[in-house]
């Protein structure tokens, strides 16, 4: 199964457009899917607009996420799931969904992890970003690098695990704001997951809750805590009985591989 978490923060509006388009992608796919809508503190109909979603092939449940914050979202959605595989993606559909048969393929293969990114040299890109906002793009890429070493963008909403995987990257999150993906993708990535990088179409759609001047700032502030603690885990004594990944008693013969079940 294909669990597809959708974080929402008053999206009333758009989100019935949405689960038609993104149901009808997954029915697609000829495989058991589900949408899993996570309604995050909204002050609107979010989640009764979700919660009338039509029957279907495809069914979606609603989730109540309190805490404020799209990381802590999509990790209620992930850490509910049962699902063989599951990812997330933007109530907005900025990210085209024509390619989730190859997320698929790449993900029964030898992918932990498939990483959406709008660096992708193959990826079409319709950007309607402030000169600021660009700018401050490419200095956050830069202060991402050193903590995901293996992918050239983080902060495209469209991302898949195998669920293992999702759910021993997700347990241990603390950074509920726009850098969440930062934490997951950099904790994913010391624990040995492979994370492949696929192009994107996207397109720039009215109505991001992200601001440049409230959010950009406080998002170097997280990654910078980011980073932090996991320069913490990668300094764990040789022998630890600590495990790397979660933070939790682990025995001693089990490797940070093993721990998070991934592949040799």
């Amino acid at each position: 199964m294909l669990d597809v978490v959708v974080p929402s923060y008053n999206e009333e509006r758009r989100l019935p457009d949405t689960l038609v388009v993104l149901r009808a992608a997954l029915a697609d796919l000829g495989v058991p899917c589900r949408v899993t809508v996570v309604d995050n503190a909204s002050t609107d109909g979010t989640a009764r607009v979700a919660a009338e979603a039509p029957a279907g092939p495809v069914p979606v449940r609603v989730l109540h996420c309190a805490e404020r914050g799209k990381g802590f979202a999509v990790r209620t959605g992930v850490l509910a799931s049962d699902a063989r595989y599951v990812g997330f993606c933007d109530a907005d559909l900025a990210t085209a969904l024509d390619d989730l048969g190859q997320v698929l393929t790449l993900l029964s293969h030898d992918a932990d992890v498939v990483v959406g990114s709008r660096a992708h040299p193959g990826s079409t890109v319709e950007d309607r970003h402030s000169p600021l906002r660009r700018w401050g793009a490419v200095a956050f890429r830069g202060a991402v690098r050193q903590i995901v070493r293996t992918v050239g963008e983080t902060q495209c909403g469209y991302k898949f695990f195998r669920g293992d995987v999702a759910h021993r990257a997700f347990e241990p999150l603390r950074c509920g704001g726009f850098a969440f993906d930062v934490e997951v993708l950099g904790r994913a990535e010391r624990a040995g997951a492979r994370l492949v990088e696929i192009p994107v179409n996207w397109v720039d759609v009215p109505g991001s809750t992200f601001s440049t001047l409230r959010h950009g700032w406080r998002s170097f502030v997280d990654v910078a805590a980011i980073s932090w603690r996991l320069r913490r885990v990668e300094n764990v004594p040789a022998g630890s009985t600590v495990s790397p990944v979660v933070g939790l008693p682990v025995p001693p013969d089990v490797t940070s591989g093993a721990a998070v079940g991934l592949r040799p």
